[in-house]
């Protein structure tokens, strides 16, 4: 309600401003495991991606555009959890925010995982098709070079699958905060 005053011919009304704050009840333990395991997942990525950087460096060979793609969306991730820990605190995390930047996560993180996919899986000279040739069809023991460098490309190997399936399951893990964030929107949390 606004009072009014009146001096000298003119009405002036005060406007009372009530500042209503609307609250949303964020569930805290799938919000903190959604946290923990894309952290886990954007580090997984940020690390292996600049191993493989390291090591195409080292061998001088050209650095795929997907290697410093996926770092950089990886660290966009965590930046954006970050984020929701800052609003966290300052008690203001809103769904919109986090559909929107989960949006744009998944998306970023979607581009990734099929350029991921085409290079494990791919028609021909795939990661997974040279793997399954001349590393996992093999198996030198002793104390040799040829074994050193037969678990460094196993490691390689397994790298590339581990950074997959981190993908997939971020990618997941996106998708699952956005139908929290749009839950807790709703009120159905």
């Amino acid at each position: 309600m606004a009072s009014s005053t009146v001096t000298s011919g003119s009405l002036v009304y005060e406007r009372r401003v009530v500042e209503r704050v609307h609250k949303y009840h964020w569930p805290a333990v799938q919000l903190n495991i959604w946290m923990l395991i894309m952290l886990i997942a954007a580090c997984t990525i940020i690390g292996v991606f600049s191993t493989f950087i390291q090591i195409q460096q080292t061998l001088l060979l050209p650095i795929p555009w997907y290697f410093p793609y996926y770092i950089t969306v990886a660290s966009l991730a965590v930046v954006f959890i970050l984020l929701l820990l800052w609003l966290i605190f300052q008690r203001r995390l809103l769904p919109s925010i986090v559909m929107i930047g989960g949006f744009i996560l998944f998306v970023l993180w979607l581009v990734g995982l099929i350029v991921i996919s085409v290079q494990l899986w791919g028609p021909s000279g795939s990661v997974s098709s040279v793997c399954n040739i001349s590393v996992f069809a093999q198996n030198p023991t002793g104390q040799s070079e040829a074994t050193l460098a037969w678990l460094e490309q196993k490691s390689i190997c397994q790298s590339w699958q581990a950074v997959f399936a981190f993908g997939l399951v971020g990618e997941i893990f996106l998708l699952w905060l956005m139908t929290m964030a749009y839950q807790v929107f709703t009120g159905d949390i």
